[in-house]
């Protein structure tokens, strides 16, 4: 880092801009053509959606200036920390601070990531109690280190290559959990045939579709209470052991894990923050420990948490705050019925059944008296194998960036930090 400079803000800022909000109660003022954005616009990519806009007149008789696009932007008020480049001539608010960068020293794209790698020390400029901000003197004493301006750019390349890599692959994230929801309607209420297709819609073909308690299903199909089903088949629910019966000073870094609410997210169970216990202290909690094809729930807190026990979590302890449920020998397995147990019309009925205000949670009449649906086994599984496939993609690109993010994150503070030296681009 021998060859990078060290400057005040101010010495690198050509012009610093503060915002303000034109009169609500002047109608002329808002509704125009120039984009007015406040620090609740920001997002961790940069400017959201436009949500308000102001007229020309606005910008002449009131506070607010407008930023030329390409220029950063700081939040130092209400927010303080958020950075962003202007997308395009836009209207700022007293939230926002509009800079103007000497060219000459530095390019704005490489600010930009600078400020966000600092902005733990940026925030550390904060002052106030009601109105919490920083104020202009700090900002322009702010120190920022700067390579050569060739290197700045490349390093600003590098990164934004690298923010372009994580913005598609959210934007592909959220296309991939559209498709999941339109899939689970259809797969839970069209269901799958044998020949691994559809059934046509209940309006192109109503014959093959019933009234039940949950609306139309396909007729082949049932709906019973989960008492019922339980009832017939000798499985049973059981609520995880009290804190009277297994204590939190039992818990430990190795053993037999017990499963908590928190533990269960997306239809799995995660172990980086679990609990464990002792082998002979899981063996004296042996009725809450839990076998392949049973179904540990929430019964506090987020009650949509449920995931069936794979081969892998067998013996594992069911915790206080869940539910083991034990399917037995019913019309139901235990991957269906947690699929199912997280769809909305099941999730309405817990709504509208669930206790308490400040934590709703689950007792078992309100869990027995769910409506659940259910078809043949063999539809079941083909039903799970389409969700699983879907889950197992999304699960993918949610992986893919992790490590995203991950290279992200080193690769910033090495660049930032002159650790790792880069090279103009030269052309061939």
């Amino acid at each position: 880092m021998s060859e990078w400079s060290t400057v005040p803000f101010g010495q690198i800022a050509k012009k610093i801009v503060n915002g303000g909000t034109p009169s609500t109660d002047i109608d002329r003022y808002w509704n125009g053509n120039i984009p007015w954005i406040t620090g609740a616009d920001f997002t961790p990519s940069g400017i959201g959606e436009f949500r308000r806009f102001v007229s020309e007149e606005a910008v002449r008789q009131s506070a607010t200036n407008v930023i030329q696009q390409g220029q950063l932007l700081l939040v130092t008020r209400t927010g303080v920390g958020k950075i962003a480049i202007a997308p395009c001539d836009i209207a700022i608010s007293q939230d926002i601070t509009g800079v103007y960068v000497d060219d000459n020293q530095v390019a704005t794209s490489f600010l930009f990531h600078r400020m966000r790698q600092g902005v733990e020390d940026l925030k550390k400029l904060n002052q106030g109690t009601s109105i919490n901000g920083i104020i202009r003197s700090d900002l322009v004493a702010y120190l920022v280190e700067l390579p050569a301006l060739p290197q700045q750019r490349r390093i600003a390349e590098i990164l934004s290559t690298l923010d372009e890599t994580i913005e598609q692959t959210e934007v592909l994230i959220a296309k991939m959990q559209q498709v999941k929801a339109g899939l689970m309607h259809d797969l839970f209420t069209r269901g799958v045939t044998p020949d691994g297709h559809l059934r046509p819609t209940r309006e192109h073909a109503p014959g093959l579709y019933k009234e039940s308690p949950l609306g139309w299903i396909p007729k082949e199909w049932e709906v019973e209470r989960l008492g019922n089903i339980l009832r017939k088949c000798g499985g049973y629910l059981q609520t995880g052991p009290f804190g009277s019966q297994l204590h939190a000073h039992e818990y430990q870094a190795e053993g037999v894990p017990v499963v908590m609410p928190q533990d269960i997210n997306n239809g799995l169970i995660g172990t980086e923050n679990i609990a464990r216990i002792h082998e002979a202290r899981a063996n004296d909690l042996a009725r809450h420990r839990m076998s392949l094809g049973d179904m540990v729930i929430a019964r506090r807190g987020d009650l949509s948490r449920a995931a069936a026990i794979r081969e892998s979590e067998q013996g594992w302890v069911c915790g206080t705050g869940c539910f083991l449920l034990r399917l037995g020998q019913s019309a139901l397995t235990a991957d269906f019925a947690a699929q199912v147990y997280r769809q909305d019309f099941v999730q309405r009925q817990i709504v509208g059944r669930a206790v308490g205000t400040t934590m709703p949670s689950l007792n078992n009449s309100v869990m027995e008296g769910l409506f659940f649906p259910f078809c043949d086994l063999d539809e079941q599984v083909r039903i799970v194998e389409r969700l699983e496939w879907m889950e197992m993609n999304i699960c993918a690109l949610n992986e893919s960036q992790s490590v995203n993010r991950l290279i992200k994150r080193g690769l910033m503070h090495d660049l930032m930090t002159g650790n790792v030296q880069v090279f103009e681009r030269t052309e061939i």
